[in-house]
């Protein structure tokens, strides 16, 4: 019986195509079929065995693709969060989850470094001025010497931490399991949120989305930052109380925010984001880069010889599914 894939993405045909190219070269005796927008999975997902995507791509009909998904043994995120996946009840308890963790170090590391030096070089203002061919000029803020708090310590705050050092940084970690991870100056506990967020210059926010975190921060947490203070949102939109973010954005209780993800993408129109003089707005591209496909594909080729010789439990990033009673 043939096996039948269905690859989501609302990414360029070019990177849908390195999937699927990679996938069907790799293992030709599958059925792929490949769409670029949730709408468009309505004739093929009754009959999909896999299905590849990120979960943030199945939005609000996350529920009803994997009600309609009567055939689907296993789903392959794309990113290294299963938000959107693992948190939906439609989806059936025997199906299998994995995700394509690890190869995120880097390329967020280098967005949280570039979101907190145009930050603190207030770099859209330099853009503007450039535009308006005005010569204007004022004292940069310098990163060496301030604290960073990364909250969230895993792979990603790993690989960010020494290279926020190498620049002269304390870095805090902040996390539900404290311990002792090289890169880091000091660990707070997550409980400890309010009390850890006084002292920074720069929060960077790069944990999981689930229910505990959901507006974990939040108007209390906002209140507690220094008003010189940066937000720095990487890890998912709905761990950031987006109206008392606007609210202590507007009143300058914060200095202002890079934002990479919002609680709905992609960002409405008439979102106060996109105005704000003191915010930065990027398109949930913290993780994405030039060579992702290319990184993500041995994963994702692993994983499907393991389905598909029924040697599940060595999938890759296997993740285990906590069942409600």
């Amino acid at each position: 019986m043939t096996t039948h894939v269905l690859i989501l993405l609302t990414l360029p045909e070019k990177i849908r195509l390195q999937y699927s190219s990679g996938i069907r070269e790799r293992f030709p005796e599958l059925q792929i079929d490949v769409v670029d927008h949730v709408a468009k999975v309505d004739p093929y997902i009754a009959s999909t065995d896999v299905l590849i995507t990120f979960g943030p791509q199945l939005g609000e009909q996350a529920d009803a693709v994997f009600a309609a998904a009567r055939n689907l043994k296993w789903v392959q995120a794309l990113g290294t969060g299963v938000d959107n996946i693992a948190d939906r009840p439609t989806l059936g308890p025997d199906v299998l989850l994995t995700s394509v963790r690890g190869i995120h170090g880097a390329p967020v590391s280098e967005a949280a470094l570039m979101a907190m030096l145009a930050l603190a070089r207030d770099f859209p203002r330099i853009v503007k001025s450039q535009e308006q061919h005005a010569w204007d000029r004022w004292p940069a803020r310098l990163l060496s010497g301030k604290t960073v708090g990364i909250f969230g310590v895993g792979v990603i705050a790993e690989a960010l931490a020494p290279r926020c050092q190498a620049l002269g940084m304390k870095v805090v970690g902040i996390s539900s399991a404290t311990r002792e991870v090289a890169g880091f100056d000091q660990m707070r506990h997550s409980d400890e949120l309010r009390d850890a967020v006084r002292d920074l210059d720069h929060l960077v926010l790069l944990t999981p989305y689930t229910a505990r975190s959901h507006h974990v921060i939040n108007a209390d947490i906002l209140a507690a930052m220094k008003p010189s203070a940066y937000l720095i949102n990487l890890a998912r939109g709905g761990v950031v109380d987006e109206q008392a973010l606007i609210q202590a954005l507007n009143e300058g209780r914060i200095a202002g925010a890079a934002l990479d993800v919002f609680s709905q993408e992609p960002l409405l129109q008439e979102s106060p984001f996109w105005a704000m003089k003191n915010v930065i707005v990027t398109p949930h591209f913290g993780g994405f880069y030039d060579q992702y496909a290319h990184d993500a594909l041995p994963v994702i080729l692993e994983n499907m010889r393991c389905f598909l010789t029924g040697d599940s439990g060595k999938m890759i990033n296997l993740v285990t599914r906590k069942q409600e009673n």
